[in-house]
């Protein structure tokens, strides 16, 4: 049990810091917009790179450093479209939350945006599969057991910020405050994607 709350601890503290996919996974709870998906798209994601992590996938990127290069700058990229998007939305349309109203957004849209937030970003690559993989060499021989501990951390995680977010829709009855939250979300998306270059 000491090597799963390991694995569960450490993988909590690497993604509990705000960052692209979590403000999107932020942003469909509080609209209440393809949830379930989205949250299952970012738990899975972080148990595939986990598991690949603990499998001995790191040494392969140490190898080739152009697919952290590739993902680097694919993911400024994107991130800084998406910034451009969300400050084009704080300052030009006004936001109003209607629970009750059905969402026209498509799934399909949302899962593979919520796709490229995982998948381009290498802080993602970093952290779970060459930071989590090779700490989990110290577990030997239970390797297993610390990434089901870490891969327990994200599903919990992820679905905790997308269900628990419905808590905060009151105050986004309010235009002013998906103002105020798109702008937080390009400022995000804004700083990791100069990170990233940087």
């Amino acid at each position: 049990m000491s090597t799963f709350f390991a694995g569960f601890s450490l993988g909590l503290s690497l993604i509990l810091a705000i960052g692209s996919q979590n403000a999107f996974v932020l942003k469909q709870g509080i609209k209440n917009q393809n949830v379930l998906a989205v949250c299952c798209v970012c738990a899975i994601s972080d148990a595939l790179l986990i598991a690949l992590g603990v499998a001995g996938f790191g040494a392969i990127v140490h190898q080739f450093p152009e697919i952290e290069m590739f993902a680097r700058y694919g993911g400024a990229c994107f991130l800084g479209i998406y910034a451009l998007l969300s400050f084009k939305s704080a300052f030009t349309k006004t936001h109003v939350l209607n629970s009750n109203i059905e969402s026209n957004d498509s799934m399909v849209k949302a899962i593979i945006m919520c796709l490229a937030f995982t998948w381009l970003n290498p802080h993602v690559y970093l952290d779970t599969v060459i930071l989590l993989g090779s700490i989990s060499t110290q577990y030997q021989p239970n390797q297993l057991i610390f990434a089901i501990g870490a891969i327990t951390a994200s599903f919990v995680f992820f679905f905790s910020l997308g269900y628990g977010s419905k808590f905060l829709a009151p105050v986004f009855s309010k235009p002013k405050a998906w103002k105020v939250l798109e702008f937080f979300v390009g400022v995000t998306m804004t700083s990791i994607a100069i990170s990233l270059v940087l």
